[in-house]
């Protein structure tokens, strides 16, 4: 009689992991209104940059929904969850000898239970949302998975109750919120990391969820080319390389007032877009470039792409805005076209792959040495792929074109 292999728990972040990031909220300030959805977009907005606690973010996002009915709530979550395709993947986990505990920071407990429940998981925890007698939303929370370390203590009971230790336990999860999970011998997921879920990850993915099973099984991970939909958005990054040859052809001024009022349209297209209005072309394309959790909220990557463009170009001198921006447009898409192909993980951040960055710094540097010497377009290539490697809260957008820029006016 062969020896039963001990059990594990699998523990699942449901908001960026098991349903779209700002979805479920999106979905609820549509329904209350324009100026409610914009608040409540304000308020995610803020946690993501720091300026809002988890915690404060949520209390002020519940107060907006003072007197909705919970099952108006369930009926929006049921509308957006896709627990079909969850269902096969966690019969899959299940059949791994996985226990599987699901946990939000932001949607009700009885919403998590219920998902838990059709998905076939064995623990949920969500947080308190009071309601009245008619079974109407008070405005008033609580719970350990808002409070600072909440989910750790949350993560101890379930070992407790599981009778495991933290070698037996892997956790998935995508934003901060989560980082106290990510500690000891627990094999840390981070699914769509943000920068501190993606520093304390053993692994990184980025796509789809099934591709957690191989590592559950600790098999080797198939890497391939990115989507369509992510093909789309790197090309249309790519092309900005065009900007500084108009740039050299027309003059800077025309270009930077091209941008602004492309900028402007873009704004408008989104606000529009999170109003449930399209804009003709412009939300076309973004519907075809953004990624699914950008789609549920104000995608603000395409704003942070043109300000790094525009201030490269207005604070450098030609030809070195060229090269920057050159190195930018052209090494930052092909290192994440490339990126996925082979999959020989770098150190420190496991979301880049030594082929993404050589692909970057190859298309980098020839994109740049038609604008420098070739030796400093190496350079610049370089320190531009060092940058991308970089884990960091700010946006590369930015971050990328200004350090190049800053980096090539030292050496000519």
């Amino acid at each position: 009689m062969g020896i039963k292999e001990k059990k594990h728990l699998i523990v699942f972040d449901v908001e960026g992991v098991l349903i779209h990031k700002n979805m479920f909220f999106f979905q609820v300030g549509r329904r209350l209104g324009i100026f409610a959805l914009i608040q409540i977009l304000l308020y995610m907005f803020f946690y993501e940059i720091g300026i809002y606690s988890l915690e404060g973010s949520l209390k002020r996002i519940y107060r907006k929904l003072i007197g909705q009915k919970m099952e108006n709530l369930q009926r929006i979550f049921d509308e957006i969850s896709n627990t079909s395709l969850l269902q096969s993947f966690f019969a899959h986990i299940k059949e791994k000898n996985y226990c599987i505990a699901i946990v939000s920071s932001s949607l009700p407990t009885g919403i998590v239970k219920r998902l838990a429940d059709c998905l076939g998981a064995d623990h949920a925890i969500g947080i308190d949302v009071r309601v009245n007698d008619v079974g109407e939303i008070t405005g008033e929370i609580s719970g350990e998975s808002i409070e600072t370390n909440g989910k750790k203590k949350i993560l101890q009971k379930l070992l407790t109750i599981e009778c495991l230790t933290l070698q037996y336990c892997t956790v998935v999860a995508r934003d901060r919120s989560n980082r106290c999970l990510f500690t000891g011998a627990v094999k840390k997921i981070g699914y769509n990391p943000n920068f501190v879920i993606r520093i304390k990850s053993d692994y990184v993915l980025i796509g789809k969820l099934a591709n957690i099973l191989p590592i559950l099984s600790e098999k080797q991970i198939k890497y391939s080319f990115p989507s369509v939909n992510d093909f789309i958005r790197e090309n249309i990054h790519a092309a900005g390389i065009i900007i500084p040859i108009l740039a050299h052809i027309i003059g800077i001024l025309p270009v930077v007032v091209f941008i602004c009022v492309l900028s402007i349209v873009y704004f408008i297209s989104e606000v529009a877009r999170v109003c449930g209005k399209n804009l003709p072309l412009i939300s076309t394309i973004t519907y075809n470039a953004a990624s699914q959790s950008e789609l549920y909220g104000f995608t603000a990557a395409p704003l942070f792409y043109a300000l790094g463009i525009l201030g490269t170009l207005l604070v450098f001198p030609y030809p070195v805005s060229a090269a920057a921006i050159a190195i930018f447009t052209l090494g930052d898409s092909a290192a994440s076209i490339f990126g996925g192909t082979i999959g020989i993980k770098l150190p420190f951040n496991k979301g880049k792959t030594l082929e993404g960055t050589l692909s970057g710094f190859i298309f980098a540097f020839l994109a740049s040495s038609l604008f420098i010497a070739p030796w400093i377009a190496a350079i610049g290539a370089a320190i531009a792929m060092f940058v991308e490697y970089l884990p960091v809260p700010i946006n590369d957008n930015i971050l990328i074109p200004i350090v190049t820029a800053t980096a090539l006016m030292l050496l000519i």
